[in-house]
C-alpha cells in the first residue's frame, strides 16, 4: 500500500541524512521507525507513581471527598 506523508523541511533533511549514513533508503528508515513505535505501543505504559499522602489534612480521617473529587486529584 502506498501513502503520502508531509514532513517539515528540517525533519526531511535529517531523515535523508540519517538514511544515507545508515546506507538504507528513507522508505526503509521510516518503515523501521514505525515498526518500533507500533511494537512499543503494545506494551502497557508505565504506571503513574504517586506520592503519599495524596492529600494533606490538619485533621486526618476527617476529610470527606466524593469519588469525583478523588478522581480529579488523581488526574
Amino acid at each position: 500500500m502506498r501513502t503520502t506523508m508531509d514532513f517539515a523541511d528540517d525533519f526531511f533533511k535529517r531523515l535523508k541524512i540519517t538514511s544515507a549514513q545508515r546506507g538504507i533508503s528513507m522508505k526503509e528508515l521510516v518503515r523501521r521507525a514505525l515498526c518500533r513505535e507500533l511494537a512499543a505501543g503494545d506494551q502497557a505504559p508505565p504506571a503513574k507513581r504517586l506520592k503519599f499522602p495524596l492529600l494533606q489534612s490538619k485533621h486526618p480521617a476527617s476529610l470527606k471527598l466524593t469519588n469525583a473529587q478523588i478522581e480529579e486529584f488523581l488526574t
